[in-house]
């Protein structure tokens, strides 16, 4: 197929449009590069350009003849959404509503979906199914519930055919180590305890050691980005007028904040000091996937299990790339 992936310079959207273009896929990369990367587009057509611009949009699915987007592209950081909910709303969902009716005017009706387990906010029982109630407790969730909304609404009335796919800690980077995870800032777990690692910080931060979980630390289902990648292509080439696929994305088991750590210990072989700090607001105790449905429906099955491959393909990226993408 001819497909655009938007946010396509971005962590997990770079790591699918490699995929997809090894997989015999035509690709092209819309993203404004606020948070991508071009070194993480590689040797594949980069086409820099903003969501809200509607009729770029139209002329690009007309040029190209594109069959179905792989869409990524929105803001990402649930702290920021509390202070900024206006940004959220903006590029999240007026930015994916422009692009909905940009493809809509061309007669592209495929779509897959980037969305996340943050729409459950604080789940009720754990692992998590897709019959858990979605009820986001920051504007990054509920942005990205109001789309999964959207996608239903718009499969019901306009025959298109979508995959929302709700995706835990994407983690990890390329197997060859070409591209892999460069945030500014950086928030996530695994790259901030790499980057004390190499010296670029003095200590990991725990937020909270008295959580109801065996080491008192929150636990968390890490899921490979190349996994989620794979993922992302079959649920693609399952897409039919009509289809709606909702379906999470994990590994259904969870490592703790101190379990990520020691693995980081182990593996890079630095000492790698941290110091515990009060609690984060809303965090949850624990969220893990309970991915029976995608397995199913998708063929599909994680090959990173266990935080160590994870950890170990992470390592390679960052001290090969301690500068990161550098741009």
């Amino acid at each position: 197929m001819r497909v655009l992936v938007t946010g396509g310079a971005g962590y997990v959207g770079s790591h699918a449009a490699r995929l997809l273009q090894h997989s015999g896929h035509q690709v092209w990369l819309y993203d404004n590069l606020s948070n991508g990367h071009r070194g993480a587009a590689q040797d594949r057509v980069l086409i820099v350009g903003d969501l809200h611009d509607r009729p770029r949009l139209e002329a690009i699915f007309r040029e190209h003849a594109i069959e179905a987007v792989m869409h990524f592209a929105a803001s990402a950081y649930v702290g920021e959404s509390v202070v900024q909910p206006a940004k959220y709303y903006y590029n999240n969902v007026v930015g994916t509503l422009s692009l909905l009716e940009a493809m809509r005017a061309a007669g592209v009706q495929r779509i897959v979906f980037s969305s996340t387990c943050a729409t459950y906010g604080v789940p009720n029982v754990v692992p998590i199914t897709e019959a858990e109630k979605q009820a986001p407790i920051n504007p990054y969730g509920f942005t990205k519930l109001v789309i999964e909304r959207a996608l239903a609404d718009y499969a019901h009335a306009y025959g298109f055919g979508y995959a929302a796919l709700r995706y835990f800690n994407a983690s990890g980077a390329a197997d060859d180590g070409s591209i892999g995870e460069d945030h500014d800032p950086e928030t996530h777990l695994i790259p901030l305890v790499l980057q004390v690692a190499l010296g670029q910080r003095d200590e990991a931060l725990v937020f909270g050691v008295d959580y109801p979980t065996p080491d008192g630390t929150c636990i968390r289902d890490y899921i490979h980005v190349d996994d989620l990648a794979t993922a992302h292509l079959a649920a693609l080439e399952r897409l039919e007028a009509g289809t709606q696929l909702k379906l999470n994305l994990g590994t259904g088991a969870g490592a703790s904040v101190m379990e990520v750590i020691d693995a980081c210990r182990r593996l890079t072989g630095r000492p790698i000091p941290h110091r515990i700090v009060e609690r984060r607001p809303g965090d949850p105790p624990e969220l893990v996937a309970d991915a029976t449905q995608a397995r199913l429906t998708l063929d599909w099955t994680p090959r990173y299990v266990g935080i160590e491959p994870i950890v170990r393909s992470a390592w390679q990226w960052h001290r090969s790339h301690p500068d990161g993408f550098g741009d």
